[in-house]
């Protein structure tokens, strides 16, 4: 069931998605500065081009850093790919087909928002890194 959920993930919205973290990663890297923020906007494309059958879970090793740097994502990109999450979500809660699409968009806003300090993690073991 995950594998034809994500497929027409992949056909509906998860191309799209896909694009904007890869294209926010491609800027970050350019800025030497900002590599750590590509990194982890690649990680995130992965995970919004194929969702479903994986989860996040917070990272118990991050600290201060990462908050310092999820401010700044937010102020810089976050906002922008959580705006995509939205419109997103909203045009695919229209039809009947695409509210679970619709809903596991508007899931992905928190961790558009967010993304340091956050782990991707298989759904049968979120968990594990505990």
């Amino acid at each position: 069931m995950k594998t034809i959920l994500n497929v027409l993930w992949l056909v509906l919205s998860g191309f799209w998605l896909a694009l904007g973290y890869v294209l926010a990663g491609v800027i970050c890297c350019v800025l030497i500065v900002t590599i750590p923020f590509g990194i982890a906007s690649f990680r995130i494309a992965g995970y919004a081009l194929w969702p479903f059958g994986r989860t996040t879970v917070p990272r118990h090793d991050a600290g201060a850093g990462s908050v310092v740097g999820n401010i700044i994502w937010i102020v810089f990109a976050g906002w922008w790919l959580a705006l995509g999450h939205i419109v997103t979500g909203i045009a695919l809660c229209v039809t009947i087909i695409g509210i679970p699409f619709g809903i596991a968009n508007f899931k992905m806003i928190p961790l558009s928002l967010v993304p340091l300090g956050r782990e991707i993690v298989p759904t049968d073991q979120p968990f594990a890194t505990r």
